[in-house]
């Protein structure tokens, strides 16, 4: 059960439109919400090499970025008994690491933002400092994408349900971490779930004969019947918690791509997966792979860091 959530703010109407889903789970599940903008000092320039902030400046923006918290929150509560706590931050240190600072010192189990913005924040929602923040917080990170015409500002008011979560396994005890976070979100919303195993096709080394395209096949059928039967056991586990859980096995030659096309095709709410495990997963937050599943999906994605990596 969620206790606390985190929404990074800033200050444009594409990072709000995390407010709507963060508001939902948070009215299901009883927890407090946490609204934080990042200050960013206004800095007047450099003497004898030391930075000189522009000190009116600064209490003036300070001044409309408290107010804007707290407008939002008046927004966030309308109708809804919800705990809502503001903090505007301002720590001599980069912004993952101010956000998994305030993570851990407010013991904050689930982060909720969008995947685009307009502000302070504007590169933290995708790229680096992205990365950076899910490869150090082991608390799982809700990912929005912003409609078409987001510069409208959303309202907060309007319910968000996941129906359907789609939840790619690799086979992995890593990659099984992320059952837990989706379970936790997927409860609270009476979701079905869909898991996911994408195989990806062995290519012959040499030109293939009758012979070695028996053996082939053979293999093949052997391999697809061990990923339905592994995913049948782990779907067992979820069923005897009454659960709604089917299972799928694909043969794609690219994981990112097998995980969005199945997610369009059965109309999924949300996709779970883990940031590391073995196999096609593994490179999920490196390169091509995160641009197809962040970039690509249409809708929210939860993304969890595993507690431990073994070599």
């Amino acid at each position: 059960m969620h206790r606390s959530i985190l929404v990074p703010l800033d200050g444009s109407t594409f990072g709000e439109y995390a407010l709507p889903i963060a508001r939902s789970l948070a009215l299901r599940s009883g927890a407090a919400v946490h609204l934080v903008h990042v200050h960013m000092p206004a800095i007047a320039g450099y003497v004898d090499g030391r930075v000189v902030y522009n000190e009116k400046l600064e209490a003036q923006n300070k001044e409309r970025e408290r107010v804007y918290l707290e407008e939002i929150a008046k927004r966030l509560t309308v109708r809804a008994n919800l705990s809502v706590t503001l903090a505007l931050l301002d720590e001599p240190s980069s912004v993952p690491d101010i956000l998994h600072n305030y993570m851990k010192a407010m013991d904050i189990d689930l982060g909720v933002m969008t995947t685009h913005g307009r502000g302070t924040l504007t590169r933290f929602w995708l790229g680096s400092v992205t990365d950076e923040l899910m490869r150090r917080t082991e608390k799982p990170l809700l990912l929005i994408r912003p409609p078409k015409g987001a510069e409208v500002a959303p309202d907060f008011t309007r319910e968000q349900v996941f129906q359907h979560i789609l939840i790619p396994l690799d086979g992995s005890p890593l990659a099984e971490q992320v059952l837990g976070p989706a379970v936790t979100l997927g409860k609270l919303m009476q979701a079905d779930y869909t898991l996911l195993r994408v195989l990806e096709p062995v290519i012959p080394i040499t030109p293939p004969t009758d012979y070695s395209a028996e053996i082939d096949r053979q293999w093949s059928d052997q391999w697809l019947m061990e990923a339905r039967t592994y995913l049948d056991g782990v779907a067992e586990r979820l069923r005897s918690r009454s659960l709604r859980v089917q299972i799928k096995v694909m043969v794609h030659p690219h994981p990112a791509t097998a995980i969005l096309e199945e997610a369009e095709k059965q109309g999924i709410d949300l996709i779970a997966i883990e940031t590391h495990g073995y196999g096609g997963l593994t490179r999920l937050l490196v390169g091509s792979v995160a641009d197809k599943v962040l970039r690509g999906a249409s809708m929210p994605v939860l993304l969890h860091h595993p507690h431990e990596e073994s070599s």
